[in-house]
């Protein structure tokens, strides 16, 4: 028996979300008395998986395949759980894990628990705790099968070192008889990503229009933050549509979400629940996003923001 992970890279990078369910499987196996495996694709250097507690890990070469596709992922991971004898898979909930977890859960006959936010708190049945209703509340889910996908909420669990020597071994990347298709990936490379972010800096029409997206560009440098934005934003084209963010824009699960002239529409809203600390700043103290921040500002964006871009500047100084 073992627990099997998912571990995303981007660049031959590995990324934080799958540093984070290496984490998270580990503590798995740890109360399960297990191993843990983790799976990743094209990655350069896996040997910081040596501090998040993985004991063995197969690295996939894709050769020419350069870009994820799904079809040929699930192809080449199912193997692995069955060779590993896998009870337990768990991949992020980021773009790439949303959709092949569900793929996965078919492939290997398993069942399958979207938006996990804690570990399970039975192994016998499976029992684990997840987000509902857009992150306004949390249900038990229960399966009795021998085999189950876990797709784990971001910045659910956070990174745990455990010191490791994994044995590293090559996978095999099975070209499955998918039509599927990737010819090209736009991405931001100059910026901190908002699916991987700590903190994100939000802005909405309270700021009157693109000139004066300098605010949320400078507070979010100061920060380390992403930049994102609300649905409207996006739509006059004041910022581009990969900073949207919102229901049914990219979902975020910050550690601190900050929000500069967004009213607070409940799809804003019910696409950034799961961030754990949420403020806002706006001039109207009627707007929707007070009722749902943890910390609001009442005031002029215009004169708040420069104020505490200014005093956080001095506190790094």
């Amino acid at each position: 028996m073992s627990v099997v992970v998912y571990v995303e890279s981007q660049n031959g990078v590995i990324k934080k979300a799958g540093l984070e369910v290496a984490s998270y499987g580990r503590a798995i196996a740890n109360a399960t008395n297990t191993s843990l495996i983790a799976v990743t694709f094209n990655t350069n250097d896996s040997s910081v998986l040596n501090s998040h507690g993985v004991d063995k890990v197969y690295n996939i070469n894709t050769a020419e395949d350069s870009f994820f596709n799904v079809d040929r992922y699930s192809a080449s991971l199912v193997p692995i759980i069955e060779k590993e004898e896998a009870s337990i898979v768990v991949v992020s909930a980021t773009a790439d894990g949303r959709y092949l977890g569900p793929i996965l859960a078919v492939g290997a006959q398993a069942a399958y628990f979207s938006n996990v936010v804690a570990l399970p708190s039975s192994y016998a049945p499976l029992t684990v705790k997840r987000s509902c209703f857009t992150n306004k509340a949390f249900n038990e889910s229960v399966s009795n099968q021998s085999k189950a996908v876990i797709c784990l909420s971001s910045n659910a669990f956070g990174l745990k070192e455990q010191t490791s020597n994994a044995e590293n071994l090559e996978g095999e990347y099975l070209v499955s008889n998918s039509t599927l298709k990737v010819t090209a990936v736009d991405k931001v490379t100059d910026k901190v990503t908002i699916a991987d972010a700590d903190i994100v800096v939000s802005g909405g029409r309270g700021l009157k229009g693109p000139e004066n997206w300098h605010l949320i560009e400078d507070l979010a440098a100061v920060l380390g933050a992403a930049t994102a934005c609300s649905k409207p934003v996006s739509d006059m084209g004041w910022r581009p549509h990969s900073e949207h963010v919102g229901q049914t824009g990219k979902p975020v699960a910050s550690n601190l979400y900050i929000a500069i002239g967004v009213s607070g529409a409940i799809q804003h809203l019910a696409g950034i629940n799961s961030s754990k600390i949420k403020v806002v700043i706006n001039n109207d103290p009627e707007a929707p996003f007070f009722k749902a921040a943890d910390y609001g500002i009442v005031g002029d964006a215009f004169e708040v923001v420069p104020k505490l871009i200014q005093k956080l500047r001095a506190i790094k100084q």
